[in-house]
């Protein structure tokens, strides 16, 4: 999976938005294959026009919380978004995961104006999504110690 920072390289070199949308087709195609078994409807994403699921978790690093999770879309488009939520949130400790705003990355790479207002809607609603199941996760972690 590319980093944040591959990502951001690709997308300056790259001035043609024809070019970024072949781009971000290639990021989805980077996601490793989303398990069957996680192709449920509790880790569908609501407000999405293309079906997404997303499944999250956490894990103990260096002691630790952080943000892990995997995803896949029905649309081409849609798994390049979901490979840069990906590098923007995947080993993040999940305070941090929580209050991330992504919009400076989704700004710099022009997401938020070349987008259609039904995939905007989906970006914002797996955001939404990935910091509510961190926030859980956090609660969660908060009362078991």
């Amino acid at each position: 999976m590319p980093t944040l920072s591959d990502i951001t390289s690709d997308f300056a070199v790259l001035d043609d938005w024809e070019d970024r949308y072949r781009y971000l087709i290639e990021l989805g195609r980077s996601l490793p294959p989303l398990p069957e078994e996680l192709r449920t409807d509790a880790n569908k994403v609501r407000g999405c026009a293309s079906q997404v699921w997303l499944a999250t978790d956490s894990k103990t690093v260096d002691g630790k919380r952080v943000f892990t999770f995997v995803a896949d879309s029905d649309a081409h488009i849609v798994r390049g978004l979901v490979a840069i939520l990906h590098a923007v949130y995947e080993g993040r400790p999940l305070e941090e995961a929580i209050t991330l705003d992504p919009d400076p990355i989704f700004a710099r790479f022009g997401l938020r104006e070349h987008l259609t207002p039904q995939r905007s809607n989906g970006l914002a609603s797996m955001v939404a999504r990935v910091r509510a199941d961190a926030m859980a996760m956090n609660a969660q972690n908060a009362s078991a110690d």
